[in-house]
């Protein structure tokens, strides 16, 4: 879907410590009340991993190989994880319950699993997968949406539901394949990240962006060709989408991770990474190895004391440099 300016952003996984600022940053500012409380416009997965909402990999929607598009399954309010509140008032204020605990009995929540991976001590392994809206070039909630509620802004390719147009029928959830729209059952109708837009307009980052300690996220337009996007993603080629197979032009784009390599059975250091290729493939698509092996190089090179653009970008260094919003 053609727009006039499309903004993207770009996250480095090796540098994600999986702290959930972002998600905090962005709960509190736009899902923490009015039937959004199961919601997390951005959240922070431990993969491997189910994911959040749980196991939405399967869940369908997306576009196939054609370009028909196919509706997916909607999650349960179980697969989201149902929202709780602890006892405070007996176990703070009355003493009446010895124990805080939830008011209800979980059985799965946003970052259900993390830190938990795969793989036998020492090979053990797992990473941080921050996601949110991609703000697709080619949206299946757009596409499945019979009322016309969903649209792209022309000026910077935010995806938008109108709240007045939209009647909650649903099937843009069930379309998208990432499963980031949410149908909001207090007000009947569909809600999803609006990538800050009001920031945006002001000239400031999204909130995910801006809280991030670790400095993981670049925001800019593809278009522009001096900023850390165009570099990342088209110049260096080292930012990838999340499954692309699921035809949607995702904008927001992953430099993989890199990994420490595997101990053999009598503990020597083996000419393998920790984190399989195969899996970050089926992930983030066929040219992980190539960009993993760009990455190894510029960090050899940066080590040695010699210079490196690539490297430069990616340690990010002043926000100013990191937020080109205009």
């Amino acid at each position: 879907m053609a727009v006039k300016r499309q903004l993207s952003m770009v996250l480095d996984l090796n540098k994600c410590i999986g702290c959930h600022t972002c998600s905090a940053a962005c709960k509190l500012m736009w899902t923490n009340r009015n039937g959004r409380e199961f919601m997390y416009w951005n959240n922070v997965e431990t993969q491997p991993g189910l994911g959040y909402p749980r196991d939405y990999q399967n869940m369908g929607g997306g576009f196939d190989a054609d370009g028909a598009l196919r509706l997916g399954r909607q999650p349960s309010q179980e697969d989201y994880g149902i929202p709780w509140e602890y006892n405070y008032q007996e176990a703070l204020m009355t003493g009446t319950d010895p124990w805080l605990r939830p008011h209800v009995k979980p059985t799965w929540g946003a970052n259900w699993d993390e830190d938990r991976g795969e793989g036998d001590y020492p090979n053990s392994y797992y990473f941080y997968l921050p996601r949110l809206c991609n703000h697709c070039a080619n949206p299946a909630c757009l596409a499945a949406c019979s009322r016309n509620a969903i649209y792209k802004r022309q000026e910077d390719g935010i995806v938008l539901v109108d709240q007045e147009r939209c009647r909650g029928y649903r099937y843009c959830v069930n379309a998208c394949p990432y499963k980031k729209i949410y149908f909001n059952e207090q007000i009947s109708k569909s809600e999803k990240c609006i990538f800050c837009y009001p920031r945006i307009e002001k000239g400031l980052p999204t909130a995910c962006a801006q809280q991030c300690v670790g400095r993981i996220r670049w925001i800019g337009y593809r278009d522009d060709e001096e900023g850390p996007i165009h570099q990342l993603v088209e110049k260096y080629k080292v930012a990838l989408p999340l499954h692309a197979e699921w035809g949607t032009q995702p904008n927001v784009f992953y430099v993989p991770p890199l990994s420490p390599s595997r101990y053999g059975t009598d503990g020597q250091e083996l000419d393998e990474s920790r984190i399989p290729l195969s899996y970050l493939e089926s992930l983030f698509g066929p040219r992980v190895g190539e960009v993993l092996d760009t990455l190894q190089v510029e960090r050899q090179a940066k080590a040695e004391g010699r210079e490196s653009e690539l490297m430069d970008t990616l340690i990010g260094y002043k926000h100013a440099e990191m937020f080109k919003l205009s």
